[in-house]
C-alpha cells in the first residue's frame, strides 16, 4: 500500500447522514441541503469527482468541517435524479479513501484539499497470517449474513471481488450496525489491523445475534404455551357448559394472574399470590376454600401496591389552606408546612406519625382533613375508640370462617392510593382484652423503621405503609402505653381564648350553621357581643363544639321566626339573647363577692382542658383528724398531708397554736363532690386554706394558683400552665400564682390573655402566703 497525494486541486465535499460509504462499493443516497447539492452540481460540471465524509452527529442542520470526520471516500458520481421537493438521489462509486488535508471553503459549499490512499494488494502478496485471518473474516462474515437474511446474490458480489482489499470494503458496506462502528473499518490504515477489525464487529455482532435467537426461542416457546394452554381451557370450557357447570375456576384463575402482572410486585410477594391463585384454579369453585382464596385474591389485586397521590408541594398554597380552614393552631401548622417543604427537597421521606393532644371539640380531626387537602392527598380516618381486639389492626388469619383483612388494609384499599393521610382517632380510648392487645399491634403501624413491611395476618404478605402520613388524636397522653407514646411526634392543641373563640365563630361557624340550616347570611344577624354572651355564659369548654350547637339553636329559632312572623332579618343582640337560649347556664364572673376564710381558688387540668377549684377547709374542735373529701385520689391526698406537716413545722412562724394537730380536726373538701380529682398541682392551694383556716385569715378572691409543695415548704413546678390560666382567666381571676420553674410556660400563654392578668412567680409557701392572704 502506497500513499499518493492527487493533483493539489479543491474537491466539492458533501457531509451525509447515517450513511457511510466505502471504495469499491456502489452506493445510492438523497441529499437535499443546499451545500450539498451545489457541491454535487460543481463535481458533475467537473469531472464528477466527490469527496464524502460521515458526520459525527446526524442532528446537526448546517454541518461544518469540524462537525464531520476527517476520513471519508473519494466517489464518482454514476448518475442523480430529482425526486419529491428539491431533493436528489445520487448513485455514486467509491474509488479511494481519503482523507482532509486543508479545509477550503465553507460558504456556498464545503470544499477542502484531500490526501488520496491508494491501496493495491492481490492475494498471492498477502502473509500467511493474512490469508488465515481473511478466512476467519469470511467465516463470520457468512453467519452474520445468515442471521441478518443477506441474499446469496450479495453475498457472492462481496466475496468475488477482484482483490482482498475490495472484499473487505464490500463486507463493511453490508454491515447493519452504527456509523461510528463503520468508520473504525474506514479509518484503520494497514490491511492487517483492518481485518482484524472487522472481524472482531462481525464476531461481537454475531453473539448478540445467537442471545437475540435465544431469546426470541424462549419467547416463541412461552407464546406456545400460552396458546396451548389457551386451548386446553377453551376445551375444558365447552365441556364445563356441555355438562351445565357454569363457573370456571380456570378463567377466573387466568383474569387474575393477568392482573397480578400489571401490579410489578416484588418477587417473592408475587409468587405467594401466583401460588394461592394456581391452587384456586384446581379447585371447585364453589368450595368454601375456593372462596376464602377468591377473598384473598380479590383484596391482594384491590390494593394501591404502586398507585400514590401526587403531594402537593406548593407550600404557599398549603398554608393557604390551612389557614382557610382553621383559625390558630399554628404549631400544627408549621410542622406540616415542614414536611412538605422536606418532601420538596427528597421525594424519598418518609411520612410523619404526628399525634395531636388537646380538648375535645378543639378541631384535632378536622384540622386532619385539612392537612390530607393542603398536601394533594387522600383521607382515611380510623376511630380507635373502644377498639379491643388485635384483628382489627392486623386482620384475621385465613384459617378462620369469615376472615377479612384488619382496618389498615381494608382503608388503604378504599383510598385507593398509597400514600394518604390516615387519621386514627382517639388513640387514647384503646381498649385491652382476652383477645389481644390492639395498642402493641399499632406499634408496628406506627414505626417508622418496620412499617415499610407491615404484614396483615390475612394477607401474609409485606406491605409498605412507610409512604402514609400518619395522624392520631388523643385527649390525654395518660393512658398511651409508653412505647406507642415513643414512636409518634407530639404536638399539643391546645384550648382556645375568647377572642379565639369569637374569631372562630365569625369566621368559621356561623356561616357553616347558616348554610347547614339553608339560610341567607342576611337572615340572622349575630352581634358580638352576643357571641361573647354566648361563649362566657352559655358553654363552658376549651373547645367550641358545644358553641357549634348553641349557635346551631340561635338559627334553628331565628328560622323559626322568618317562617311563622315572616321577618327577614333575625337580629340577636346582648340584650334579646335570653328570648333565645334561656337564662345563663354558667356564671362567668366566678370570683365577685366577698374574701372569705379557708377558700382558696386553685387550677385544675382535665381530659376536656383546664378549670378552676374551689378548695374550703375547715377547722373544729376534735382529736386531731384530717378527713379529705371530694373524690381525691391518692396523690392528692399525700399533697394534703404533706401541705400540714409542712405548717406543724412552722407554726410558731405562723402564729398557730402548737397542738392544733391534737386540738382541731381538720376538714378539707374539693367541690363537685362528684367528680374525681387528682394530682399533686393543689398542693400549695390545699397549704394556702388550712393556713387561712388556722389564722382566720381572709383569702382574696381574684387569687389562683398551683404548683406541687414540699415537706420543706417549695413550691415546685407542674404542667397543663396554659390550660388552667386561660380556666382561671375565663373565671374572672385577676392575679396567677405559679411556681418559678414554670416561668417558661407563660410564653404559650396567648397575648391577649397575659395582658389581663397579674403572674407572680413563687419559689416557696411563704411567698404564695403573702400574695393570696388579705393583710
Amino acid at each position: 500500500m502506497c500513499e499518493e497525494k492527487y493533483e493539489e486541486r479543491v474537491f466539492p465535499c458533501i457531509a451525509l447522514r447515517g450513511v457511510s460509504i466505502f471504495p469499491n462499493t456502489v452506493v445510492h443516497f438523497d441529499i437535499g441541503r443546499e451545500k450539498s447539492i451545489k457541491a454535487l452540481e460543481k463535481a458533475m460540471a467537473d469531472d464528477k469527482l466527490l469527496f464524502v465524509a460521515t458526520q459525527e452527529d446526524e442532528d446537526i442542520l448546517i454541518p461544518t468541517f469540524n462537525d464531520v470526520y476527517n476520513f471519508g471516500t473519494l466517489v464518482k458520481v454514476k448518475q442523480m435524479l430529482k425526486i419529491q421537493g428539491d431533493a436528489v438521489r445520487v448513485l455514486v462509486e467509491g474509488i479511494a479513501r481519503a482523507y482532509i488535508t486543508m479545509p477550503i471553503s465553507e460558504e456556498s459549499y464545503l470544499a477542502c484539499h484531500i490526501s488520496v490512499l491508494e491501496e493495491h494488494l492481490d492475494e498471492e502478496d498477502m502473509t500467511i497470517e493474512d490469508k488465515a485471518a481473511m478466512r476467519v473474516m469470511i467465516d463470520q462474515f457468512l453467519e452474520y449474513a445468515q442471521a441478518n437474511q443477506i441474499s446469496n446474490e450479495t453475498i457472492d458480489k462481496v466475496l468475488n471481488a477482484d482483490s482482498p482489499i475490495a472484499v473487505l470494503d464490500r463486507m463493511a458496506n453490508e454491515l447493519l450496525v452504527h456509523t461510528s462502528v463503520k468508520q473504525k473499518v474506514l479509518e484503520t490504515m494497514s490491511f492487517s489491523q483492518r481485518i482484524a477489525e472487522m472481524t472482531s464487529i462481525l464476531a461481537e455482532e454475531n453473539s448478540i445475534a445467537a442471545v437475540e435467537r435465544e431469546i426470541a426461542q424462549k419467547v416463541k416457546e412461552n407464546v406456545d404455551n400460552n396458546q396451548k394452554e389457551y386451548f386446553l381451557r377453551e376445551k375444558i370450557k365447552a365441556i364445563q357448559e356441555e355438562l351445565g357447570v357454569a363457573e370456571d375456576a380456570g378463567v377466573e384463575a387466568a383474569e387474575w394472574i393477568e392482573a397480578l402482572d400489571k401490579l410489578k410486585l416484588p418477587k417473592k410477594t408475587y409468587e405467594k399470590v401466583k401460588k394461592e391463585i394456581s391452587k384456586f384454579s384446581k379447585m371447585a369453585p364453589s368450595s368454601a376454600e375456593a372462596t376464602v382464596i377468591r377473598n384473598y385474591a380479590e383484596n391482594i389485586l384491590a390494593l394501591p401496591w404502586n398507585k400514590a397521590s401526587k403531594v402537593n408541594v406548593d407550600l404557599k398554597r398549603a398554608e393557604e389552606i390551612l389557614e382557610e380552614d382553621h383559625y390558630g393552631m399554628d404549631k400544627v401548622k408549621e410542622r406540616v408546612l415542614e414536611y412538605l417543604a422536606v418532601v420538596h427537597l427528597s421525594k424519598a421521606i418518609r411520612g410523619p406519625i404526628l399525634c395531636l393532644v388537646g380538648p375535645p371539640g378543639v378541631g384535632k380531626t378536622s384540622i386532619a382533613k385539612s392537612i390530607a387537602r393542603a398536601s394533594g392527598r387522600e383521607f382515611v380516618r380510623m376511630s380507635l375508640g373502644g377498639v379491643r381486639d388485635e384483628a382489627e389492626i392486623r386482620g384475621h388469619r385465613r384459617t378462620y370462617i369469615g376472615a377479612i383483612p384488619g382496618r389498615i388494609i381494608s382503608c388503604l384499599k378504599d383510598a385507593g392510593k398509597n400514600n394518604p393521610v390516615f387519621l386514627l382517632d382517639e388513640i387514647d380510648k384503646i381498649g385491652t382484652d382476652f383477645k389481644g392487645d390492639p395498642a402493641s399491634a399499632l406499634l408496628e403501624v406506627l414505626d417508622p423503621e418496620q412499617n415499610s413491611t407491615f404484614t396483615d395476618h390475612f394477607l401474609e404478605v409485606p406491605f409498605d405503609l412507610s409512604k402514609v402520613m400518619f395522624i392520631t388524636t388523643a385527649n390525654s397522653v395518660d393512658t398511651i402505653p409508653r412505647p406507642l407514646l415513643d414512636r409518634m411526634e407530639l404536638v399539643e392543641v391546645s384550648g382556645y381564648t375568647e377572642e379565639e373563640k369569637v374569631n372562630i365563630a365569625q369566621k368559621y361557624l356561623i356561616p357553616k350553621q347558616i348554610r347547614e340550616h339553608a339560610m341567607e347570611p342576611e337572615n340572622i344577624k349575630i352581634s358580638e357581643k352576643a357571641l361573647r354572651d354566648v361563649i362566657n355564659y352559655y358553654t363552658r369548654e376549651s373547645g367550641v363544639r358545644n358553641l357549634e350547637r348553641e349557635i346551631g339553636s340561635l338559627c334553628r329559632k331565628a328560622a323559626r321566626r322568618i317562617v311563622t312572623d315572616g321577618v327577614k332579618t333575625c337580629s340577636i343582640t346582648q340584650s334579646n339573647l335570653e328570648k333565645y337560649l334561656g337564662k345563663h347556664r354558667y356564671h362567668y364572673d366566678m370570683v365577685e363577692g366577698e374574701n372569705q376564710i379557708g377558700v382558696t381558688t386553685g387550677m385544675a387540668w382535665t381530659a376536656v382542658g383546664g378549670d378552676t377549684l374551689q378548695i374550703e377547709t375547715t377547722a373544729v374542735p376534735g382529736s386531731g383528724k384530717l378527713e379529705l373529701t371530694g373524690q381525691l385520689g391518692d396523690v392528692m391526698q399525700e399533697s394534703a398531708k404533706a401541705g400540714i406537716s409542712y405548717i406543724r413545722s412552722v407554726s410558731d412562724k405562723l402564729g398557730i397554736e402548737k397542738d392544733f394537730y391534737k386540738t382541731y380536726d381538720i376538714h378539707i373538701h374539693v367541690p363537685e363532690g362528684a367528680v374525681p380529682k387528682d394530682g399533686p398541682s393543689a398542693g400549695v392551694t390545699m397549704c394556702t386554706a388550712v393556713i387561712s383556716t388556722l389564722t382566720k385569715t381572709p383569702v382574696r378572691r381574684d387569687v389562683a394558683m398551683t404548683g406541687e409543695i414540699s415537706l420543706r415548704g417549695k413550691v415546685m413546678p407542674v404542667g397543663g400552665i396554659r390550660e388552667k390560666v386561660l380556666a382561671a382567666h375565663r373565671a374572672g381571676i385577676k392575679k396567677i400564682l405559679l411556681p418559678r420553674e414554670n416561668e417558661r410556660d407563660i410564653d404559650d400563654i396567648p397575648q391577649t390573655v397575659r395582658k389581663q392578668l397579674e403572674f407572680v412567680l413563687i419559689d416557696h409557701v411563704d411567698q404564695a402566703l403573702e400574695e393570696a392572704l388579705v393583710k
